[in-house]
């Protein structure tokens, strides 16, 4: 706890420094997330040590309105903002419209320049010729309106004709020749106009107005679809890893393998729908192929079923077959079926891949032990062992020289990293267990956490689509296919689909069936999609239902 104060003080402090007021700082340490890319910013921008408040309001705004799909130029941006080049907020506002359309791609050092209008220095006397020349044009209704003059009218039109003026100076002549005009504010300019009260229309006339003024519905009520970027524009940044021991990770692709990927896949949408084939189906489901199987139907692009049958010990044929049936009387119809285990060769082959660059190795903690030195952020003893034992011990698990529960593999992330999916993840366990798709070949499986990602690059998916739960292996997610090198599919995360008093998890919807509870899965009182269709619910119904609560990232009903 005394560790975390420390921690909190030395960042407020490092805050101030910077010329923030008390006030500000202290929210700004409150929020996680502002602190973390503030915390970034000033490092980046090399002042530890201080500015002055100018620097600092800049780079506070830096901070928290950069646009993220061009965080590999935030560093110049910084160095023009340190430097005194950029230093109002109108040419800040201008440098990010100008590196959002710019994202990843080589920056146009004198466009960028003339965009954000650096070297352009406006006098004093240029601001009251042109503050004297709008109040000259609009004299009768400031005379008119006196005190109640739209003041931001004024500054709108002395900003279009010199945007990079000093907001300060320009309000200071501004309110100066108010005064200069209008003199002493009186009592009737501080009256509240008086609101003219409205005649009720005959009840014929409501009606009629209730009628022409009936709510239509917005764009992305009508098409859910219109928030996902097309697939051409998967260069710009995915996401940004804080590191605990090195400089931030910002992940995306870079050209050369976008165009390899866009020559895949002709430019098209390709999405997927990744159930887990150990049990049936719920309504949460229903949205789940919705937004994966809509998305490709509505931009004329593929939707895959992937069995995500990573676990030998829970997945079963008779669920393999319900998902295919189920997806298909929901009018969904896949590009391809696939199983995660159809890449496990490559899977395999990648994962030595990743020992050999140092980022996995062989571990043998037992399960207790792992969540241990996980709550103490504490690494494992074999965590630096050589890279070629690790090798060695791979292949002998792969051989089923070692007892199941003696060895796993895990990735090489950051144990003190703040986001908990960061700590060493497993990427492979032994299992002697057959699998039901690939047979007994394999005695190591790899986690989910290590195959899904790997899978939706191996297979070019565009839009990897999943629930909240998932968000915060974003991180995961990017690290590993950043670190093998691989293609980056774009990620976005919608809310599951609950529904008040029911039971909607998997594990105890199996619990339920299993201990004879109801009668089946297809149990009318379960909010299973077999349960519902033996409830009498149609197709049409259900994906009605989900189409009308939309894409969201909140979904209780």
């Amino acid at each position: 706890m005394g560790g975390k104060n420390e921690s909190s003080s030395a960042t407020l402090e490092l805050f101030l420094k910077i010329g923030l007021d008390e006030r500000t700082a202290k929210n700004t340490v409150a929020n996680n997330k502002v602190t973390t890319n503030l915390s970034a910013v000033i490092h980046e921008a090399g002042v530890i040590e201080g500015c002055n408040r100018t620097v600092g309001n800049l780079l506070y705004t830096v901070a928290t309105k950069y646009p993220a799909n061009a965080l590999a130029h935030r560093p110049v941006l910084l160095e023009y903002v340190v430097s005194s080049k950029i230093k109002t907020p109108a040419q800040l506002e201008a440098a990010f419209s100008f590196l959002s359309n710019t994202a990843s791609e080589s920056l146009h050092v004198k466009e960028f320049e003339e965009a954000c209008g650096v070297g352009i220095e406006v006098s004093v006397e240029d601001i009251e010729k042109t503050v004297s020349e709008i109040f000259e044009l609009n004299k009768e209704s400031i005379l008119a309106m006196r005190y109640r003059t739209n003041v931001g009218d004024i500054f709108a039109n002395i900003r279009k004709r010199l945007p990079w003026a000093d907001p300060k100076i320009v309000k200071q002549l501004v309110d100066a020749k108010l005064y200069e005009l209008l003199g002493e504010r009186t009592a009737a300019d501080n009256e509240k106009p008086t609101k003219q009260k409205k005649e009720k229309p005959a009840k014929v006339e409501e009606k009629k107005v209730a009628v022409e003024t009936t709510v239509q519905p917005s764009e992305e009520e009508l098409n859910p679809f219109l928030n996902f970027p097309d697939p051409k524009e998967n260069f710009k940044v995915h996401t940004e890893i804080f590191f605990s021991d090195r400089p931030v990770l910002r992940c995306c692709n870079s050209k050369e393998m976008l165009d390899k990927h866009l020559m895949v896949t002709g430019g098209k949408v390709y999405s997927r729908f990744p159930p887990e084939p150990n049990g049936y189906l719920h309504i949460g489901h229903a949205k789940a192929m919705f937004v994966s199987f809509g998305l490709a139907r509505e931009r004329d692009g593929c939707c895959y079923l992937r069995f995500d049958d990573t676990n030998p010990e829970a997945e079963k044929k008779e669920y393999i077959d319900h998902i295919q049936e189920i997806v298909s009387w929901l009018g969904w119809k896949p590009f391809k079926i696939t199983y995660t285990s159809d890449y496990f060769q490559e899977l395999y082959e990648l994962a030595v891949e990743l020992i050999r660059r140092g980022h996995a190795y062989v571990d043998h903690q037992t399960a207790e032990e792992i969540k241990e030195y996980r709550e103490k952020k504490k690494n494992s003893p074999w965590r630096d062992r050589p890279i070629s034992e690790s090798l060695r011990l791979f292949d002998e698990m792969k051989r089923g020289m070692i007892e199941e529960g003696k060895a796993t593999l895990r990735m090489k992330q950051d144990m003190q990293s703040d986001n908990f999916n960061m700590y060493d993840l497993i990427a492979y366990r032994i299992k002697f267990t057959p699998h039901p798709h690939a047979g007994d070949k394999w005695c190591i499986y790899p986690s989910y956490d290590y195959a899904h990602c790997i899978v939706d690059s191996l297979e070019n998916i565009t839009h990897s689509l999943c629930t909240l739960e998932f968000e915060t292996r974003r991180a995961s997610y990017y690290w590993l296919l950043h670190s093998l090198d691989l293609y980056q599919p774009y990620v976005w995360e919608y809310s599951r689909l609950n529904v008040t008093n029911t039971v909607m998890s998997k594990r105890k919807l199996n619990f339920l069936v299993t201990n004879k509870h109801v009668d089946g899965w297809d149990d009318p009182r379960l909010m299973t999609l077999a349960g519902l269709r033996r409830r009498g619910v149609t197709s049409s119904a259900i994906n009605t239902f989900v189409r009308g609560i939309g894409i969201t990232r909140r979904s209780v009903i």
